[in-house]
This record gives C-alpha cells, sequence and structure tokens, in this order.
C-alpha cells in the first residue's frame, strides 16, 4: 500500500483512498486464514521456550549448545526475510504461504522424532525456514485485502494473534510436556500445521476481483537488485529496520528461550509461577497492540515517540530488576517487568508503519522483509551473547542480561539519525501528492 494511514493530509476515517482494496467480511475471511497460519508458526516458534529446561536434559547440552537451538532458527528466520519478500512480490502471498506451512510443520514434527541434537537441531532450522515465510506474507495479504488506512490496525491485529499463539505454548505446551512427554506433544502439535494448510488452499487468494497488482518485470538479478537497492535506499525502510532492531529483541529473548531459565534459577520462582510470568507478557503484549494499532492509525506523528518511549521504559526496568539488592528482585518488580516488555512487540510493529508509505506496493514484501530482519538479528546476537556469558561467569544472569544495553544504545543511536530524514521524505511525498492531485484532469 503506497498511502499512510493518520497523516496529516490524509483521507479522513471513513475515506478511502484511489484504488484500495475495499474489506468487508470476504477480506476478513481470506485475511483469517492467513492469520491463522501465523498463528500457528508462532506456536512452533515458541515452543522451545517452555521447552528449554526439558530440551537441555533430553540431549544433554550446556547453556551456549541450549541457545544454539533458538540462534539457528532465528538466524534462518533472519537470513530468509528479504528473500522472502522478493518471493511475495514476484510470486504472491499464496504460494509462499504455501510452501511456508509445509516446512514448519515438517520441522515441528522432525523435532518431536529427532534422537539426537544434530537432527533436532536440523529440524529447528528447517521450521526457522517455514516460520520465516509467514508474518511478511500475512502483512501483504493485509494491504491487498483492506483499505491503506487500516494498514497499522491490521497489522498490530496479526501480531496480536501471534501473540496469542505464543499464549498456547506458554499454557498449552508446557502443560501438554509435562502430561504426555517429548515426542507426543510436538508431533501432536504438528498436526495444527496440516490443519491450516488445507484451509490455506481452499480458502485463500492473493487479492480481491478488480485489484490485481499492476504486472511488473521480474528480469532475474537485475530484478533482486532493484528491489532491494529501491527499499534500502528510502530512509523510511533504514527507520522501520532499526526500530524493530530496538524494540522487539528484549521480549523475544525472554520469551523464546531465557524468560524461563531466569525466573526458575535466578529469581528462585517455581516453573508454574514462571510460566504465569511468561503469560503476562503476551497478555499485556496483545492489550498494549490493540491500543498501539489505534494511536498510530489515528496519529501518525505517534509512532516515533511510542516507538522511543517503549525502548526508554523497558532500559529502565530491565536495569532496576538486574541491579536490584539481594539475590532476588521482588514480585511486583517481576511483574512490572513482564508488563513493559508486553510492550515490545508492538512498538516493533511500528517499524512497519515507517516503512509501508515508503515504498510503492510492488516493493511492500521486500521492505517488509528488510524491517522484519531487524529484531531477528538484534534477538539472535542477543540469545547469543546470553549464553556464552552465562557458562563464561558460572550462570551469573546480571552481567548475562546486561547484553541487552548494548543492543539498545546501538539501535538507538541509528533511531535518531534516521527520524529527521525519514519526516522530510515524508513531507516531500505529502506534497507530491498534493501537487499531483490538483493536475489530475476531472
Amino acid at each position: 500500500m503506497s498511502g499512510s494511514s493518520g497523516s496529516s493530509g490524509s483521507p479522513g476515517p471513513s475515506a478511502a483512498l484511489p484504488g484500495d482494496p475495499p474489506g468487508g467480511s470476504r477480506a476478513a475471511l481470506v485475511w483469517g486464514v492467513g492469520v491463522a497460519v501465523y498463528f500457528v508458526a508462532v506456536i512452533f516458534r515458541t515452543s522451545l521456550g517452555v521447552a528449554g529446561l526439558d530440551a537441555a536434559d533430553r540431549f544433554d547440552v550446556n547453556a551456549s549448545a541450549l541457545s544454539t537451538f533458538s540462534i539457528l532458527q532465528l538466524l534462518v528466520y533472519a537470513g530468509m526475510q528479504i528473500p522472502v519478500g522478493l518471493m511475495v512480490d514476484r510470486l504472491g502471498t499464496k504460494k509462499v504461504l504455501t510452501l511456508g506451512v509445509v516446512l514448519f510443520t515438517v520441522g515441528q514434527l522432525g523435532f518431536a522424532l529427532s534422537p539426537s541434537y544434530g537432527m533436532a537441531l536440523a529440524a529447528r532450522a528447517l521450521l526457522g525456514c517455514g516460520d520465516a515465510m509467514t508474518f511478511i506474507s500475512v502483512l501483504r495479504l493485509g494491504s491487498r485485502w483492506f483499505p491503506a488506512r487500516r494498514g497499522p490496525l491490521i497489522g498490530q491485529v496479526a501480531a496480536l494473534f501471534g501473540m496469542a499463539g505464543n499464549l498456547v505454548s506458554t499454557i498449552l505446551i508446557s502443560r501438554m510436556l509435562h502430561g504426555l512427554g517429548w515426542t507426543a506433544t510436538f508431533a501432536g502439535s504438528a498436526a495444527a500445521g496440516v490443519l491450516v494448510l488445507v484451509l490455506l488452499l481452499l480458502f485463500l487468494k492473493d487479492h480481491p476481483e478488480g485489484h490485481e497488482p499492476a504486472p511488473v518485470s521480474h528480469a532475474g538479478g537485475a530484478f533482486v537488485r532493484r528491489q532491494i537497492a529501491q527499499s534500502w535506499r528510502e530512509p523510511g525502510t533504514r527507520l522501520g529496520m532499526w526500530v524493530h532492531f530496538t524494540t522487539q529483541f528484549p521480549a523475544m529473548v525472554f520469551l523464546l528461550l531465557w524468560g524461563m531459565p531466569f525466573l526458575v534459577e535466578a529469581q528462585g520462582l517455581s516453573r508454574e509461577t514462571a510460566g504465569e510470568l511468561l503469560t503476562l507478557v503476551v497478555l499485556s503484549n496483545m492489550v498494549v497492540g490493540l491500543a498501539y494499532g489505534q494511536i498510530v492509525a489515528r496519529h501518525h506523528a505517534a509512532r516515533t515517540p511510542l516507538a522511543l518511549g517503549t525502548v526508554a521504559t523497558t532500559a529502565l526496568l530491565w536495569a532496576a530488576t538486574l541491579a536490584y539488592p539481594g539475590d532476588r528482585a521482588p514480585m511486583w518488580l517481576l511483574v512490572t517487568l513482564c508488563v513493559v516488555l508486553g510492550a515490545c512487540g508492538p512498538a516493533s510493529m511500528i517499524g512497519f508503519d515507517f516503512a509501508r508509505p515508503a515504498n510503492p506496493p510492488e516493493r511492500q514484501g521486500t521492505a517488509s522483509g528488510i524491517v522484519n530482519m531487524g529484531g531477528f538479528v538484534a534477538s539472535m546476537t542477543t540469545l547469543l551473547a546470553v549464553g556464552v556469558l552465562l557458562d563464561a561467569t558460572g550462570d551469573d544472569y546480571r552481567i548475562a542480561f546486561s547484553s541487552v544495553f548494548v543492543l539498545q544504545a546501538l539501535g538507538l543511536t541509528q533511531i535518531l539519525r534516521l527520524r529527521g530524514r525519514t519526516a522530510r521524505r515524508e513531507r516531500e511525498r505529502l506534497v507530491a501528492s498534493r501537487v499531483e492531485a490538483v493536475h489530475v484532469p476531472v
């Protein structure tokens, strides 16, 4: 989508941009199928977060080796973002999502049946490859089926359903592990992938009738280089990537792997209480996501303050928890930390709201891939740093988790550097669109 919702001079709440898709119940159904695919992908992605201690016992590995599971998965995910964006722009949503479902379902089943650490690593890599194809596809699906002004809210709602998948992991997968065991839990969950594959093949369509994208020349390597270069040249794309980089990873690291060990081993909580705190992060994410989506859709200028405010608050609570006197932080502080971590995911979605108006429809997938790569590179780096530091310091979580501040400082510097350029570029596009509108013959 090429419009910028909520910006000055944009259409009012009831207006539609020229050529906008109509939305409606059919759009909700088709988009809902895509969201269901993303929902299952997140369940599979985050299932290791509640199984970290079980995985360490099953494969007899230390903290660094355990973190390799998530690092490899995220390495594949991050490395696939730009290729997937190009695939979505070229092949369409349905083909890419279909391939993604097959890969992450096979990966989840392989993880259930792996007899060794090496085979389990390969299964997580396959899962990460399939997972990488879901979110960008869902974002593009939303832009093809709903009016541009709904972009921020549609993106946040999609992320909300992803967090609901995380909620399934923290509640259902955790209980299944202790009731059914490793193999039955992961193999049984793979059936959800088969279900969404059937729904996808039956009901999903790339775009509504009458809103086919304009034909684009896909001339091999030249097309790829042009798509990437033109997307990267836009300061809004780069700003979006750094916003995603800086905001997403603290909660991702906490939920994906290290939250449970930190709460159990460093804070002395039971696994049940730790699971409840992880659930609190997810619930907070869902509530904040709806609020951020509404705010950005109505007040475009709120994007940067929301992103910077989330980074500052997260850093403050993280520092307060790690620096609290004594061996353990009080429960009220841990609860507050988890509530604040819940804002990280919604804040990362703001990155797409910088890239979306900066790129035309035929580059949306590529630009979204660049943005989405940011947070997962940061998460992967921090997962590795925490694992290495834990092994090097004898499981000192205060030192290990302090690595978060290094990446936050790097990302914050880039956000402050790029926000002025992005604002100027958006004003230039707004002026150009007004001039073009004045010269359009009636």
